[in-house]
């Protein structure tokens, strides 16, 4: 089914896209090391990417490349050995664990491959968990989450648990939870990864409507017709940046007909 962007306006209220230079996030000459068995890996070497408030960057890399530990370190579950990395105009790159779990509450909206939803819990249930760890659960919040839950088409499975949801729902259950904190970016890693075709295609149309409300969006994927969808390929390879290149609407557009058409294809076998 899918998402109609006056639907998610309205929702999620205009963003507005700044014109200017302010950046969601913003690293620089960002390293990372860790010591394994007495060896030292360098699994970030030196890393500057800048997006934009409103961007939507797909990160690609191979195994190796470094895509994991950029992930973490955006995701602030990490913390850099060296360099700079800016989460809307703040550093947090020396912040204490405790610091850095306020910045990951407040600024930051997590989509994970597995979905990460409570077995025991209802779609609203799961999609209130972030206010819940932090103690605001009042009647509004509630409203705020059955609103959420509307917005990617669940309005009629509130009190359905995820056993009872296809994959695809699952996965739009964890972007509707993303989005409880209003944060200044959605991270999402491989949100399509257990998704067929069609499925996949539906979520990235929801990707697609969030990011023309404003959204500021960055996705880390190893499917090149999934990158193809967002404005921006970041690529690395061996701890660094290997490429910075930004898709054409007409591209974005080309892709995302040309994945319905498999989808037609499929359908018809």
């Amino acid at each position: 089914m899918s998402i109609a962007s006056e639907h998610l306006n309205a929702a999620l209220g205009r963003v507005a896209i700044a014109a200017s230079s302010e950046l969601a996030i913003e690293t620089r000459d960002l390293k990372k090391e860790y010591v394994l068995k007495s060896e030292t890996v360098r699994a970030l070497r030196g890393v500057s990417v800048s997006v934009p408030v409103g961007d939507y960057v797909a990160i690609m890399g191979p195994s190796g490349s470094g895509k994991s530990t950029l992930l973490n370190l955006l995701g602030c579950l990490d913390q850099p050995t060296s360099g700079h990395l800016i989460l809307g105009g703040e550093d947090v790159s020396k912040m204490s664990d405790d610091q850095l779990a306020e910045v990951r509450s407040k600024k930051i909206g997590f989509v994970f491959q597995s979905y990460n939803l409570i077995q025991q819990l209802t779609v609203v249930e799961n999609i209130q968990v972030p206010l819940f760890y932090q103690g605001r659960l009042g009647p509004a919040e509630t409203k705020h989450c059955k609103d959420l839950a509307a917005m990617v088409g669940l309005g009629d499975r509130l009190d359905h648990r995820p056993m009872q949801l296809s994959g695809g729902q699952q996965q739009r259950v964890a972007i509707a939870r993303s989005l409880v904190n209003d944060p200044e970016f959605v991270l999402a890693d491989e949100p399509t990864g257990n998704l067929d075709s069609r499925t996949t295609d539906e979520i990235l149309a929801l990707f697609d409507a969030l990011n023309n409300s404003g959204r500021t969006i960055v996705l880390v994927t190893h499917e090149d017709e999934v990158a193809k969808r967002a404005k921006r390929i970041v690529r690395l390879k061996d701890g660094l940046l290997q490429s910075d290149v930004r898709n054409s609407e007409e591209g974005r557009l080309a892709a995302a007909e040309h994945q319905k058409q498999m989808i037609a294809a499929i359908k018809e076998e």
